[in-house]
């Protein structure tokens, strides 16, 4: 018996294959679909067709064999009933007037016939011409019953073929050109030593042809039925899914803060519907972001004129220790609501991509470092990345004051790949314990050495950091720096701005 979860790893196993050669995109996948569908509908067809189209055909050649039996036998029966002498002057005068059917001729003995491909319509004819004549002729000794095609045919033990005969013998009777048919021999001996050779026809020269339901002709018009129901199917699906690529696009460019492209107003029905519901969306959450940032601001302002209310207040104690301690409270709360309010703005920049030399942008944060008295390395790459410059600045300074207030020594790094550029910044000091760096994103999370190392931080630009690197479509990866310290690095994707926008 097998254990369910061995069933379980099968069917995901198979779940993974299929996904893995599936195609990605909607439209491959539609298109897949409706071919194999066609596929499968054209084959069913076919085996039903082919069915059919052999069960008529063993009907019809059960027939046909039937009657040339009975034909057969009365030849046969007519020539047992003429003297041995005459046999052959009977068969002259077929050869010189015509009118039957079977060419004749006299044998010694059977005449060996090449091999022939056994077939079932084939072999379903010999059996019922020879159940026919044995039928009709039980007192005939021997009886061989085969098919023979006209290049391998032979008229009696010499060897003599239809090329070696006059063509008018053959030439109402056996189909030798353009297109050769097969030719059923019937040998029959008549009395001791005595044979008779009979060759013909079937009714339907072609009968083996008219059978196969997979003929060049028939493959070819099922090719191009095959080949003009996809390409349909491919027209049909690409106008469905062209808005649909559109909507992603509008989608994609609405995340991104840029400029949101018109959508088609034409389309099916569940498109249009669809359509509306993303304006409507996009309306609702501009109206949402718009609202939020004058909340803040309102808040922020509301705020600040009590905050200074208490500040004037607290200037009257005539305790200093209590008045230290109520301007420390009202200092915290301050910076409170100015970082709550730099949380909003800073993460949504609107600016425009463009092409920006990182040892340009970085030198100058660089310089101004030095001038503070940190101690910083930094190498020149002659590397660029498209980027909104503001908010790239303000990611990576974010992350260059985190390493300055938590280490000693900091370093940054710029490394490219085919596929993405990478900035890294490192500190030399503590680092972050496994269990806590999932948690360092979160707004207002400070780790202890933090706290103890910058006072006035906030633990927002963490956030900041990463919602700015997202936006750019990218990765900001944390991670312990072996040696000690903390590893920040900016994953960004190469990128290449169109001619219009580099010029």
């Amino acid at each position: 018996m097998s254990h369910p979860g061995n069933q379980d790893s099968f069917a995901a196993r198979c779940q993974r294959r299929l996904t893995r050669w599936m195609p990605q995109s909607l439209l491959g996948r539609l298109s897949l679909v409706m071919l194999a569908g066609v596929m499968l509908v054209q084959f069913a067809g076919n085996a039903i067709w082919a069915a059919q189209m052999r069960s008529e055909a063993r009907t019809e050649v059960r027939t046909a064999a039937e009657h040339l039996g009975h034909s057969a036998a009365s030849s046969l029966r007519y020539f047992l009933s003429l003297p041995v002498n005459y046999r052959g002057l009977v068969i002259q005068q077929f050869r010189e007037m015509g009118g039957t059917r079977f060419f004749a001729n006299l044998t010694d003995g059977p005449v060996s016939m090449a091999p022939f491909a056994d077939e079932e319509l084939s072999t379903l004819a010999l059996q019922q011409v020879r159940k026919v004549i044995q039928q009709e002729l039980p007192a005939i000794r021997q009886l061989q019953v085969s098919f023979a095609w006209p290049q391998d045919l032979r008229f009696s033990q010499d060897g003599t073929g239809i090329s070696d005969v006059p063509d008018k013998w053959v030439e109402h009777i056996l189909v030798t050109r353009p297109k050769p048919a097969p030719i059923m021999v019937i040998q029959a001996e008549l009395d001791s030593g005595n044979w008779l050779y009979l060759a013909t026809l079937m009714p339907n020269p072609y009968f083996l042809n008219g059978s196969d339901p997979f003929s060049g002709d028939r493959v070819l018009l099922q090719v191009l039925t095959l080949l003009a129901v996809f390409v349909l199917s491919l027209l049909v699906v690409r106008w469905i899914t062209r808005p649909l690529a559109a909507l992603s696009s509008a989608a994609d460019a609405f995340g991104q803060g840029d400029s949101v492209p018109a959508l088609p107003d034409t389309g099916s029905k569940e498109f249009l519907n669809t359509a509306r519901a993303f304006a409507l969306m996009r309306e609702r959450i501009q109206r949402y972001i718009e609202d939020r940032e004058r909340l803040f601001v309102s808040i922020s302002h509301d705020l600040r004129t009590p905050i200074m209310r208490l500040k004037l207040r607290a200037e009257l104690l005539d305790d200093d220790a209590t008045r230290s301690e109520f301007h420390d409270d009202l200092d915290e709360l301050d910076m409170m609501v100015k970082g709550a309010l730099q949380c909003v703005k800073d993460s949504d920049i609107h600016e425009n991509p463009t092409a920006i030399r990182l040892d340009a942008l970085i030198g100058r944060m660089v310089r101004d470092v030095k001038l503070g008295g940190h101690a910083i390395a930094f190498e020149a790459s002659g590397i660029s990345v498209v980027a909104k410059p503001l908010a790239l600045k303000r990611a990576i300074s974010n992350l260059l004051n985190n390493a300055l207030h938590y280490g000693k020594d900091v370093g940054i790094a710029v490394h490219r790949t085919e596929t993405y550029v990478d900035i890294a910044i490192r500190d030399h000091g503590p680092g972050v314990p496994e269990q806590a760096l999932a948690t360092l994103f979160d707004p207002y999370v400070r780790l202890e050495h933090g706290r103890q190392s910058n006072q006035s931080g906030m633990g927002l630009g963490l956030g900041i950091a990463r919602d700015i690197v997202q936006a750019h479509q990218g990765e900001l990866i944390l991670q312990n720096a072996a040696g000690g310290g903390l590893l920040a690095c900016i994953r960004l994707p190469v990128q290449v701005l169109p001619d219009s926008a580099q010029d």
